[in-house]
Order: C-alpha cells, then structure tokens, then sequence
C-alpha cells in the first residue's frame, strides 16, 4: 500500500535499487552508465561496501511504495573501515575486477585503481572528522529537502556512536552538489595535493 516518502533504515532488499542509485548519479552527480558500462562497478567501490561492512550506517529513501530512491551511507571510523575494505570487502569482488598490472587506459581502469587501493581514504589531515558518508538521491527526488533530511538520519546514528565529526570527499565538477554541503554546514579541509576534488567536513551536531 503506498504512502508518503520517508526515511528508513537499509535492508538487503535494497541492495539492486541501490546499486541503480549510485549509477544514476555517479558521473558528477548524473548518470555514468555511458562511462563505466559494467553496472557493478561503481557500486562496487561506492555502495556495497558500505551496507555490507557497516549496515547499521545506511540509510534509505523510501518513495513509499517500498522503492529506495536514495540513499546516505557512512563509515564511523575511516581508517578501521580501511582495513576492512582491504580485509573483507577486496576478496570479494578482485575476481570480477583485478588489480591492474599497467597505468589504466579507460575511466572504468581508472576506477578499478581506485577499488585496489582504500588507503587513499586516509589522510592524518582528517584525524578530527574520523567518519566519512556517501550520499545521492535519483534527480527526481533532488530539491525537495530529502537530501537534507538523509543527512540529518546519519549525523544523528553517528552522534549516538560517539562520532565528533564526519568529511566527505567530492568531485569539484558537481557545483550544485557543493551548494547543497554549504548550505548544511559542511566546510573545506585542507588535503595536500586534493586533485579535482574537494574534502569537506562539520560536526555531527543536529542540523539547525
């Protein structure tokens, strides 16, 4: 039976519709599809880590119908979540994507570049913001304080954990993205030799 929007906790039902989400906005917050064809990649390095390694820390908008139509999933400590990704989450999916043995020729190389090296999470830079998040939602559903609300849901699961601050890092391009970390607080933290990317960070106190 349908009903309003609403926020609710990640189930592994999910999982497919989270997937799609993470597509559908992976290319400066638009559509990556045409850009990285196998649909199991970027979900592989952005998504699924996260609601396999720390499930309690995802969160869903639920479009009332039961469809997850966004999504913000967080790690509590970066570098434990390192170590994890590395330990648990690599042996799993290095057989569909192996490390490459030469400089990556295509942006989906480039990503399984990325896959094959979570240390670059870490930076002693970020020691005081130890909690990182991903967060997207379907362009249908941008614009209408449903974003602003996932956050609140994470900064609230991490405050009760104990979790002073957390950082997110995004790719400069998604301009309209940036307005949206402005507007709820998020700041710029210095990262040496950042690349095209910006890390921002706030405390996990309530949005005002």
């Amino acid at each position: 039976m349908s009903s309003e929007p609403f926020i609710r906790p990640y189930q592994p039902s999910d999982r497919a519709e989270i997937a799609s989400v993470c597509v559908q906005t992976a290319h400066e917050g638009r559509d990556s599809s045409a850009i990285h064809p196998d649909p199991e990649l970027m979900p592989s390095i952005f998504a699924y880590p996260y609601v396999a390694l720390e499930p309690e820390l995802a969160f869903v908008l639920d479009d009332g119908s039961g469809a997850a139509v966004g999504y913000v999933l967080g790690a509590a400590d970066t570098a434990k979540f390192t170590e994890r990704f590395r330990s648990e989450w690599l042996p799993r999916v290095a057989g569909r994507y192996p490390a490459l043995t030469r400089a990556a020729r295509t942006p989906s190389e480039e990503m399984v570049t990325l896959l094959h090296d979570p240390e670059r999470m870490v930076h002693e830079e970020l020691a005081a913001f130890p909690a990182h998040l991903h967060i997207d939602l379907l362009p249908d559903w941008q614009g209408r304080g449903y974003g602003r609300a996932l956050m609140s849901t994470l900064l609230d699961a991490l405050r009760s954990r104990g979790v002073p601050a957390v950082h997110l890092c995004m790719v400069r391009a998604n301009t309209s993205a940036r307005a949206f970390y402005d507007r709820l607080g998020f700041r710029p933290l210095a990262v040496p030799d950042p690349g095209p990317v910006w890390y921002l960070g706030r405390p996990t106190t309530s949005l005002s």
